[in-house]
């Protein structure tokens, strides 16, 4: 951990402007963003191999799921000489799915210890090891039998997922110019997206989702694995943690220099004074629980987990869930339902490519209250359209309506702001637990929509929308009064906003 007391030849080496000066300095609205080369490989590898892989995980076990049940029980019954029922089938195949879900809640707590002990850089190469692993238990789970070997499988991809979602942002968003942190956040959010809908793809019957072939769906995302960290010996490590938490401000200058460019001096300067200021400043705490007791941290430590716990629960996957059935409502078949709900994926994914401009365009506080209030509207409506479906001809028609315009607007606020908040509201000595806290939220609630859902469902019917649409109205009224507007700002500039908890105002 960096101390507060610095060499008086460090000083003058890294001299400190005053507050005002560095502050106007960043938020330039003539600075231009700089993509180095570097910069642009670290996206697009870490994106791809990890974000893109994480959701890869998460949409490649539904189409094929009848032909893996069958293989379970035949599986077992070969093994064990037992047959299972039903119910005890449709339970082993819940801990098939929802164990990933707990390794991802794992992988998240985890993530604060790692990203400040091994460093942000190398938390990416342990999700790369892990994805290996589960890989390699998903090829050859078929060819040894072993039912075992896909759970074991499904926890370890799980670990990877929950680190991913833990450690990612951060790192993109410590590597980043200021002017290009909200953009590159956005990335995780991307690639998630983008790897359901590739993992969609790769498990339909017409590529890998057949009885002989499933295993290779499950694996296929190695192909990205592989080629995304073959390179990874040119990643640099965070300035940030180097400076901040390893107190080594020589190598994180020479990071700075190979991520800008040695001929950006005057930029490198600006961002190492700010790590100076942000080293000597009074939040210096980085454990679970100085972050739990520090009161400044507990305001901004709240619309973290709200904001990723609310993503879950304003009712993402059960749109996706549920969606099948009311395209076959409408009076499609149950392929052409299917079809069409990868339709609605390759549309979630299509706006979230917006979200890079948008970042850089608009204000967070913005398109999070508008998502928030579209996404509950529709919510609403659809709750409100399938109770009377079949009263009515024409909403069928309503229904598939409302899905897209939620799926849609989802990806302006709801979907990706989550992902990177926590960057841009903690500063980096309690960051890795903020996000590693808010990781934890995503995937607990998860987990719960998976498990709850289907039974609500039963219970509700129609109205089980209802509290998804209450979600969305609650994230909008905690954006409107407790988020401060982050966009162009430093985290150190932001955090005294929020550091009063909801006595703070922030605007």
């Amino acid at each position: 951990m960096a101390t507060k007391s610095q060499p008086a030849e460090a000083q003058q080496l890294y001299p400190q402007p005053n507050r005002v000066e560095l502050l106007s300095a960043q938020t330039d609205p003539n600075q231009k963003p700089r993509w180095g080369n570097l910069l642009l490989l670290v996206a697009l590898a870490t994106t791809f191999g990890g974000a893109v892989s994480t959701g890869y995980c998460i949409g490649v076990i539904n189409a094929p799921s009848k032909l893996m049940k069958v293989w379970c029980n035949q599986t077992l019954h070969d093994t064990y000489g037992s047959n299972l029922t039903a119910g005890g089938l449709d339970l082993l195949w819940s801990c098939v799915v929802s164990v990933f879900l707990v390794g991802g809640a794992i992988g998240s707590l985890g993530g604060a210890g790692a990203a400040n002990k091994f460093g942000r850089k190398a938390c990416f190469l342990i999700c790369g090891v892990l994805f290996t692993v589960g890989a390699v238990l998903f090829f050859f789970c078929r060819a040894a039998s072993s039912v075992e070997m896909l759970v074991i499988g499904r926890f370890i991809v799980g670990l990877a997922s929950g680190l991913v979602t833990a450690t990612l942002p951060m790192y993109l968003s410590e590597v980043a110019p200021l002017a290009l942190r909200g953009t590159l956040g956005v990335f995780i959010a991307v690639g998630v997206t983008g790897g359901v809908v590739v993992g969609q793809v790769c498990s339909l019957a017409n590529v890998f989702g057949t009885e002989d072939l499933w295993h290779y769906a499950l694996t296929a995302y190695m192909v990205l694995i592989l080629l995304c960290y073959l390179p990874s010996y040119l990643f640099p490590e965070s300035p940030k943690f180097l400076f901040i938490v390893k107190g080594n401000r020589a190598a994180a200058k020479r990071e700075l220099q190979r991520l800008r460019g040695k001929d950006a001096g005057e930029l490198i300067a600006q961002e190492m004074a700010e790590m100076e200021a942000e080293a000597n400043a009074k939040v210096q705490t980085s454990s679970f629980c100085d972050v739990l007791r520090d009161p400044r941290l507990t305001l901004p430590l709240i619309i973290v987990c709200c904001f990723h716990g609310g993503q879950q629960l304003s009712g993402i996957n059960a749109i996706f869930y549920y969606s099948v059935s009311i395209f076959e409502k409408a009076g499609l078949s149950t392929v052409d339902a299917q079809w069409a709900n990868l339709g609605a994926g390759c549309l979630n994914l299509s706006v979230s490519l917006l979200g890079p401009w948008l970042m850089a365009k608009c204000n967070r506080r913005t398109l999070m209250m508008f998502s928030c209030a579209v996404c509950s509207v529709f919510l609403f409506t659809i709750a409100f359209v399938l109770f009377y479906i079949d009263q009515v001809s024409w909403f069928a028609i309503a229904c598939i309506v409302c899905i897209m315009g939620y799926i849609f607007f989802y990806q302006f606020g709801l979907g990706p702001i989550p992902y990177f908040i926590g960057a841009e509201l903690f500063e980096v000595a309690p960051r890795s637990v903020a996000m590693s806290m808010g990781s934890l939220a995503s995937w607990t609630c998860n987990f719960i929509i998976a498990i709850s859902f289907p039974l609500l469902q039963n219970a509700w019917g129609a109205f089980v929308f209802l509290p998804f649409s209450i979600t969305c109205v609650l994230l909008f009224l905690l954006t409107k009064f407790y988020l401060p507007e982050t966009r162009g700002r430093d985290p150190s500039e932001v955090a005294p906003l929020v550091s009063k908890g909801f006595r703070s105002k922030v605007k």
